[in-house]
Formats: C-alpha cells, structure tokens, sequence
C-alpha cells in the first residue's frame, strides 16, 4: 500500500467541529425586542417611580395623619393602635392561643413560621411551571397568607370603637391647655389624686383620657360635691374608687374643685368674701 492511498483521515465525533464563543450578541442585533438598559429602560422605571411619588403625596397632602396630644405614659385607659398595615397582627394578638403567657406564639412563632415558609417558597416548589394551577404548593402558601392578613385585618377594624379612639386622642384647645398646664403638681392634693390612681382615667394634668375618663381641671362642682363623686361615684364612674382618709378625701376634693390650683382657688374665695 502506497503511502496516502487507502486511509482515510476521520475527527473524533465527541468534539464540536467548530466553536462558538459564549459571548452575547449586542442589542442591536435584535431590532425592536431589546433596548438599551441606560438611559432607555431606567428612564421609564423612574418616570412611573415619579408618578407614584407624586400621587403619594398628593394623598398625604390631602388625607394628613391625624394629631393627636402629647403622649402620656402615666395614661393607662390610652389604647394604641397600630397602622393598618399591622392590624392583622394587632387582631392575632387579641385571641387567647396568642395573648397573655402565650404572646410569644402570636408576636414570634406564628410570624416567624409564616416569614419563613415565605422564604423558602422557591425551595419548597422548584417546578418550572408558571401556571398558577400547576404550582400548588406556592399558589396555597400565597393564598392562605392573603386570606389570613385580609381577614385578621378586617376583624380588627370592626371590633375596633373608633369614636372612642378619636375621644382618647383628641387635643385640647389653647383655653383648656393653659388650664391643664397650670395644674400645680406639688400640691398635697395632687399626691393624693396620684397615688389613688386618679391619674390612669383623668391624666396627669387633669386634662382627662378620652373614653376612659373626662378632663376635670374646669369642673363645676364644690368640694363636698367632688369628695361625695369620689365616694359614690357618677355617670359610668363606678363607686368605691376612693380609699384613704376623710382628711385625705376632702384635700382631694378641693384639689379637683379648684383646677388642680388650691392655692389660686383659695385666694379667689378669700377675695371674693372680702
């Protein structure tokens, strides 16, 4: 056999023939599919982030947050409430599984198992459908949350009293403020409203804590009325909320009766007797 003749040269059929670079092919080589990433595409993410911005505040501009007064943390008959986008957890919180000793099921297991199977959603469903219908561990995980947040929120805004609410924040006016504010704190009376929790329902100057208690820093009632109030109690104040002394009773009294100022009230009587 002559060299060359007979054979025959073959390439191993495992090998591509020819190689193609693993480089993307430039946009523009796509006419009418494909875009330019800057400025193109981010100009409209940011004209519609703009619009919504806009409309955003439009809205806070026209429907502001309410005002309420000066917080006041000796307020105990005060009851907060969250934003709406936290009632649901407001309304887990009231039901007994989730409250009281049990809070930590409602404020960080219940969360912490719900954030959590929301994180590990792509992990739980890894198929590449994209068919609501052919996803349903994903679509039930989605659909339970929905329903539980839509729900839970919807019942704490009906079991909420948002008149009370409105009455528990409502600010004073600047008559009513001068007169809360003249309120004199070292008074021996003052002790004395104080220390027989007084202060929960009526505040700390007198200036009252919406439902739970009306301000009495103006109240038209003489001494003996206020300590026999103070007894007997008046209107949805229940009887029995004094407990000390007569001595104690009737510095109360005169204490409440004179604005929070026995000292104003007493040299007003003494001129008036004059």
């Amino acid at each position: 056999m002559h060299r060359g003749k007979g054979m025959k040269f073959v390439g191993d059929s495992r090998v591509p023939d020819n190689k193609k670079p693993n480089i993307p092919k430039d946009y523009s080589e796509f006419p009418g599919n494909t875009e330019a990433f800057w400025p193109n595409f981010l100009l409209k993410e940011w004209l519609v982030g703009a619009v919504f911005l806009i409309g955003f505040l439009c809205l806070t501009i026209a429907h502001p947050a309410p005002l309420e007064r000066l917080a006041d943390p000796t307020d105990s008959g005060y009851i907060p409430l969250p934003d709406w986008y936290f009632l649901f957890l407001y309304q887990l919180l009231k039901y007994e599984y989730a409250s009281g000793q049990l809070t930590v099921i409602g404020a960080v297991i219940i969360p912490g198992l719900a954030f959590g199977a929301l994180l590990l959603a792509p992990w739980l469903d890894t198929g590449p459908e994209r068919r609501a219908s052919k996803r349903p561990i994903a679509t039930s995980l989605m659909v339970l949350g929905v329903l539980a947040t839509v729900y839970l929120t919807w019942e704490s805004v009906e079991s909420h009293n948002w008149e009370e609410a409105e009455a528990q924040g409502e600010m004073l006016d600047e008559e009513e403020m001068e007169a809360a504010e003249s309120v004199d704190m070292e008074a021996a009376g003052y002790e004395i409203y104080s220390e027989q929790g007084c202060i929960g329902c009526h505040g700390d100057q007198l200036q009252g804590s919406g439902a739970a208690g009306p301000p009495i820093f103006d109240v038209p009632y003489e001494p003996d009325d206020v300590a026999d109030i103070a007894v007997n109690g008046i209107g949805e104040m229940p009887a029995g909320q004094f407990e000390g002394s007569d001595e104690d009773l009737q510095t109360l009294a005169e204490f409440i009766s004179s604005g929070g100022n026995p000292e104003e009230g007493g040299g007003e009587e003494e001129e008036s007797e004059e």
